[in-house]
């Protein structure tokens, strides 16, 4: 079942449907600048939006305003910023590696800057994968397609031509 499309510009929007993506982020031009990225990916209709890490948790678990959506509806992928307001990234990463229900799913960390001692931290809670922001669509394309989004399409390959042999001798 494909999810119509959860994204605006002002205002995460409710749904009790599946979404593959659960994209995490407070920040409106983050979102933005990524909604673009999944859209080149053609992934841009089958993410969920939530603006903060109680919001993410209440999809993933079918809590608060999401009560009664069902676990296994999905995502399939959570791309999660680190600073989120009233649940942090790292913490929202702990309840979903906690839980044997989600445990496995996938999920990588979206941020605007590369601190080590935060990489280590998400790598020692079982993170995916970790991009800087903002989002590079081929680097994206690349990840989904690992993670088992088929729809994806891989990267272009940009083709490399062959020297010229202009003006050599044979």
């Amino acid at each position: 079942m494909r999810a119509s499309v959860l994204f605006e510009r002002d205002e995460a929007m409710p749904t009790t449907g599946s979404a593959d993506i659960l994209f995490v982020d407070d920040n409106p031009f983050d979102v933005d600048l990524t909604m673009r990225a999944l859209r080149a990916c053609n992934a841009g209709d089958r993410v969920q939006i939530a603006r903060d890490g109680k919001e993410a948790l209440d999809y993933i678990f079918g809590s608060g305003t999401y009560e009664g959506r069902k676990l296994e509806d999905g995502p399939r992928l959570v791309l999660l910023d680190l600073k989120l307001p009233k649940v942090t990234g790292l913490q929202v990463l702990q309840w979903i590696r906690a839980d044997p229900r989600t445990k496995e799913l996938p999920v990588v960390i979206l941020t605007s800057f590369e601190d080590d001692r935060e990489v280590v931290e998400i790598f020692r809670l079982g993170v995916t994968g970790y991009l800087v922001k903002p989002l590079n669509k081929d680097e994206f394309c690349t990840l989904a397609r690992k993670v088992g989004l088929e729809y994806v399409p891989a990267p272009k390959q940009e083709k490399v031509q062959p020297p010229s042999n202009r003006g050599s001798a044979p």
